[in-house]
Parts: structure tokens; sequence; C-alpha cells
């Protein structure tokens, strides 16, 4: 197959649910492609699935994210190019400044108890059933980092089921296929409601402070410690919110299925740290949750023998070079203790996954807890996946947990 069929190939619907052989299709044309000019390719000049030229462009600061044209007119684009996620320097690095020193090790640290009183909970919830059949995503993917990411930040529990609904109308839009008007006005209303919210959330954080992040960046705000406006604010939590606890919750059900096809592995996580930080790694390498990124060329440059003009955007597919079979010998094949450079999976360079830590924390604490609860833990459903090209998850995974 040519570049231009892949391509296509992986916007129908059999490259959606599986699009791991068509990443492949792409590395036996090399690091590197020039993509054909079409209307569906849009502005995009080449695609990048090897390892060393997507780290190559994601370390370098003056590849762009670039902004969508019209960007202005809508809510959601507004949103997310007032935040540090869909920025470049220099309002990226003061808005990511602010928002670094609040990922302390202090707040991280205290991030454990609350991460295993969340686990346990949930997995007494599951126990609940009895042996019975429970979606793993709604009862324990989803909740956990959830709920972990709403005490963080400092949002009620009581609000999240509405709060999700409006964070999936956002990430649906995202989706490369989803720019549709009907997606564009969900994401739009999501985004002003969103923003009122928080509104309300940071005046009351105002009147009662607390432990958690609205509180500390509302007391650094209003003190003028920090080179961020309130809209800056509110666009940053809305994203910053959304982008941590999405990925985990594709991490972990993503994540089953690959585990489960190793039962030895599953009977030695409980009591082995190493073991369970190391199945983490792997499972964000070979189903990493985000699997497209895009930035423009700042000069006229040679991408892995590519030649690519100033202004005209890379493709970058992080899910593929993740699989990159000159980094990661048998890329298929699932290895805990593997060596080799890090995963991609939460970006690399200025725009990496201020997040990331969160993620594997609760990973590396989720999981022995999850085996150890439930040894004989079974699919007894096939997975149902996003459908998204840009957020690739399992929506819905049912299981038994075995009695």
């Amino acid at each position: 197959m040519d570049v231009d069929e892949i391509l296509s190939g992986l916007y129908r619907e059999q490259g959606r649910q599986d699009p791991y052989p068509w990443y492949a299709a792409l590395h036996a044309h090399g690091p590197v492609s020039a993509v054909p000019v079409r209307p569906e390719h849009r502005t995009v000049s080449a695609v990048a699935v090897g390892y060393d030229p997507v780290d190559r462009v994601l370390r370098d600061a003056g590849w762009r994210k670039g902004a969508p044209p019209g960007w202005q007119e809508q809510e959601v684009l507004r949103t997310f190019m007032s935040s540090m996620m869909f920025t470049d320097p220099p309002d990226h690095t003061r808005m990511r400044a602010v928002f670094t020193k609040a990922f302390t090790p202090r707040r991280l640290g205290a991030l454990e108890p609350v991460i295993v009183r969340v686990v346990d909970r949930m997995l007494d919830r599951m126990a609940e059933a009895g042996g019975a059949e429970v979606d793993f995503v709604a009862d324990f993917a989803y909740p956990v980092p959830a709920l972990v990411m709403a005490e963080f930040i400092g949002l009620p529990e009581a609000d999240l089921p509405w709060y999700r609904q409006r964070a999936d109308w956002i990430d649906e839009y995202l989706d490369v296929a989803g720019k549709t008007p009907q997606r564009l006005t969900r994401a739009n209303r999501a985004a002003e409601e969103l923003r009122a919210y928080y509104r309300d959330l940071i005046a009351h954080r105002r009147r009662r402070p607390g432990e958690d992040l609205v509180s500390a960046l509302v007391g650094a705000f209003d003190a003028s410690e920090v080179e961020l406006t309130e809209d800056e604010l509110i666009s940053n939590l809305i994203v910053l919110f959304n982008a941590s606890f999405v990925t985990t919750v594709y991490m972990f059900s993503n994540g089953l299925p690959l585990l489960l096809a190793h039962p030895d592995t599953v009977a030695a996580l409980p009591g082995d740290d190493a073991l369970a930080g190391g199945c983490v790694e792997e499972v964000l390498r070979m189903q990493s949750p985000v699997h497209f990124l895009a930035r423009v060329a700042p000069a006229d440059t040679d991408l892995g023998g590519v030649p690519v003009r100033r202004g005209e955007n890379v493709l970058l597919i992080i899910a593929a070079a993740n699989r990159d079979p000159v980094r990661f010998p048998d890329p298929d094949r699932f290895d805990p203790r593997r060596d080799g450079p890090p995963s991609l999976a939460f970006g690399i360079g200025p725009h990496f996954c201020l997040g990331a830590a969160v993620s594997r924390l609760e990973g590396r604490l989720a999981l022995p807890r999850l085996f150890a609860r439930f040894p004989n833990l079974t699919l007894t459903g096939t997975p149902t996946y996003s459908g998204s090209l840009f957020l690739r998850g399992i929506d819905k995974l049912v299981v038994s947990t075995g009695g």
C-alpha cells in the first residue's frame, strides 16, 4: 500500500478499531513519509512514525503547535489557545512555569494515600458484584483517576457526572475526524459551561481556601505572584483536568486486556514495585492513549529524509513511534522488563505532560492492588473502543471478578 492508501485506511472503521497494522505499514515506508496533496489531508505535508524524528520534533521548541483558522470565533478553541497545552513560547513557558510550581514533590507525595483510598473504594464496589460481571471502565478505570484529580484540583465529587459529559464533548471534537458542526456546537457549549463552573469555584475558594490546587493557584494569583490572567487560569484548569484523567482512564482500560494475556506477569504483580512500574511503562508504550500530534516547521528542513518547508504541518504518530522496530526490537511483544528509550506516550520536551507523574503513580499503586484483590479477573466481553484517532481507548470492558 502507498502512504495515501494507508492514511485513508486509518480513517475508516477498520483502522479506527485496530490502527497498529496500518502503523506497521507506514514503518515499511520509512521513519517519515511525504503525504500526497489531497483535500482530506488538509495542510499536512508529512507523517512521522519513527521514534527518532518524532522525538526530535517534540524536543525542539521551534516546532510550533500552530493555531487553527477561525479559532477566535469558537469558545472551545479560545479556551485551547489560552492554555499552555495549545500555545507556543513565550506564552507556553510563562503559563507552564505557574503550574510546574504547583506540582511539587510534597503535593504529589500527599496524593499516594488519596490514590490508595480511592482504589480500595472502587475495588470494594467491584467486590459487591459477588463475582458477577462488571464494566471495568465504569467501575474502576474512569472513577479512579477522576476522583483522584478532582481531589487534587479541588472539584466536588458530586459534580463529576455533570463534568464528565462536558469533558466528553470536548474530547469528541479533538479527534482528527471530529470537526463536524454538531461536535463543534457541543464542544463550544461545554467550554462555556466549564468556564462558568470554574469562575464560581474560584470565587468559592477565595472565600474558603483549602489544600487543593485551585486554592493554591488562586492565592498566588491574588497575591500577584504569577504571570497569569484569570481567563488563562480557567483555560488551563479545564485542559489540565481533561488531559490528566482521560489518559489515565485509557491507560487502565487499554492495559487490562494486555496484562490479562500474560497471567504469569499478573500473578507476580502484587508486592513487586519494579514490575508494576515496568507494566505501566509497557502498557503506555504499546497502547498509547494519545495517538496523534501535529507540529508546524519553523524553517525549511529535512526530517527523516523528507523535505519539509517552513510553515508546513507534520503529523506525528506517537503510537507508531512507540512501536518503532528500530528502537524497540519485536515491538508488538509485551515485555515489562524491556530496556530502551522511554515511550513518548506523554510526549517529551517543552510540552511534556504535567500530569504524567500522577498517571504513572496511579498505575503503579493501582495495578498490584487490583490483581491482589481479584487474582481470577477475566474478560467476559469484547472491548468497545472509543473510535477516536486522537484519544484511543476502551470505553467499555466487561469483566468477571471471579468471586
